[in-house]
């Protein structure tokens, strides 16, 4: 049986998407819900995410640098770092998506 919540999705039905997919999933939730708590907790996400990734040296510019980081929250549904971001984003919509 698949995990689900009462108000979220299958996370196995989300374990099938791409991770474009995930984060465009997940920011159109965030949008709906006004809910900049996750944006937020997205950004404190992405240096870790780079860093999962072997881009270390990124990472840490990016934890003291916010105009690099809202560059890579830009990208945050692309390439290696949106695959490090996928539990990220099916938690989130397991937890808030309809």
């Amino acid at each position: 049986m698949a995990d689900v919540t009462p108000e979220g999705e299958k996370q196995d039905d989300l374990s099938n998407l791409s991770s474009k997919e995930l984060h465009d999933r997940a920011m159109d939730l965030a949008k709906q819900r006004h809910d900049v708590g996750f944006l937020w907790d997205l950004l404190r996400a992405i240096p870790a995410a780079a860093a999962a990734t072997g881009e270390v040296d990124r990472a840490e510019f990016d934890l003291f640098h916010g105009l690099s980081l809202l560059r890579e929250f830009t990208h945050a549904g692309e390439g290696e770092v949106a695959d490090a971001l996928r539990p990220f984003y099916i938690e989130y919509l397991t937890g808030h998506g309809r």
